[in-house]
């Protein structure tokens, strides 16, 4: 990293609010070098749009990156031929026709009975109650490990994702990330060594069928988990939040865009806050120079609030156009499972839980918080209904 401008982090302030920090960054040097993470943020939007696509500079393959370390070299850390070959084997099982015509169905199904179970409580945290066994229950059904518990899923996958933003080198939380992989490894080799498994629409079966090897596999379904059940279980939680606190409930149960909520929130919140990139070759871009090896933020949290695309971009506005918000990424790694992510929160979770509970409020006096940076969600979500 030359040429470029530094910006100075209390870690754990960024961590509980990043946005003072990202405003500031892009009103006066956009593109600048952080010490604590020893990284570069993009943080304005059309640099990170235009930067994600250049892939032979801005490149996926990390070889010593933490998520590559932990977890092996995924799809998402690929480029080229070999990032499009994993990800076309696994279509079938992502396809926005699959996430309508197969995967719509059961996870309505999983929305129902944990509803049911749920409305004679009366009250709770429904990030526990309703996101986290939601997602993972749809999460099981999507990569095939089905005979992993909803528990264990979030477990495994909050082990991961703890991991993959552990830039600070935190040996404990590297411990336990080795621990959530392993048991992963343990389900999927229990999965493939069944001899009366059939094959169907899960990314194991679709993996098998492709020939991928077992460390293709292995590596991908922890990819899978790691946003599979963190990323939706936040979205879903935060936009019950959202709907709630901002008084939207009869609005959208009358005029049901309960995908626009979902886009909203995904833009002003971002549980994606972030994707890494390792420079592949020196390179100047609008000023700053980068060198090879270089470690680089592409900040979709600072992006999608970034003033000069979106009109008061700091409030939370239903009605906004959000066509330009970048929560999925953009280019070659867009968010692979969109569709399915889309299908389970806009189409099942929310309308489901809205319609279900007519009563549903936000418990008086509760104090709601947020936190992280790198992957952003509330911490709990107490209702009554």
């Amino acid at each position: 990293m030359e040429n470029k401008p530094t910006h100075n982090i209390d870690v754990s302030k960024f961590k509980r609010n990043p946005y003072p920090d990202l405003q500031a960054m892009r009103s006066v040097n956009p593109i600048c070098f952080v010490p604590q993470l020893n990284a570069t943020m993009i943080c304005d939007r059309d640099s990170i749009y235009e930067c994600e696509k250049n892939i032979n500079v801005f490149s996926s393959v990390q070889p010593q990156g933490l998520m590559t370390i932990l977890m092996g070299q995924n799809m998402m850390r690929k480029d080229g031929k070999d990032h499009s070959k994993e990800r076309r084997t696994i279509f079938k099982t992502i396809s926005p026709k699959t996430s309508r015509d197969h995967w719509r169905e059961r996870f309505e199904a999983i929305a129902d009975k944990i509803i049911d179970k749920i409305k004679k409580l009366k009250s709770g945290d429904l990030l526990t109650l309703y996101a986290k066994e939601l997602s993972a229950e749809c999460l099981k059904l999507v990569t095939g490990l089905t005979n992993m518990t909803a528990a264990e899923m979030d477990r495994v996958s909050q082990g991961m994702i703890d991991a993959c933003s552990n830039y600070t080198g935190d040996k404990d939380i590297e411990k336990y990330c080795n621990n959530c992989t392993e048991s992963i490894d343990s389900h999927i080799n229990e999965i493939i060594g069944d001899t009366n498994r059939t094959s169907d629409f899960s990314m194991i079966s679709t993996m098998l069928e492709g020939n991928l090897s077992a460390d293709q596999i292995s590596a991908n379904i922890k990819l899978a988990i790691s946003g599979g059940q963190n990323e939706p279980r936040d979205a879903i939680a935060g936009c019950i939040w959202a709907a709630l606190n901002f008084g939207l409930k009869e609005h959208l149960l009358k005029k049901k865009n309960w995908d626009q909520l979902f886009n909203e929130y995904c833009r002003w919140m971002s549980p994606i806050g972030m994707s890494p990139r390792e420079i592949a070759k020196d390179y100047s871009y609008k000023n700053a120079l980068f060198k090879k090896g270089d470690r680089v933020f592409l900040m979709f949290s600072s992006a999608n609030r970034d003033e000069k695309v979106f009109t008061d971009a700091d409030e939370f506005d239903l009605e906004r156009d959000c066509s330009k918000s970048i929560h999925f990424g953009a280019g070659p790694h867009y968010c692979a499972g969109a569709s399915i992510a889309s299908t389970m929160i806009s189409l099942v979770a929310l309308p489901k839980l809205f319609l279900g509970l007519p009563k549903l409020r936000l418990v008086e006096k509760e104090k709601y918080d947020f936190d992280g940076w790198a992957f952003r969600g509330i911490t709990s979500l107490q209702c009554a209904w």
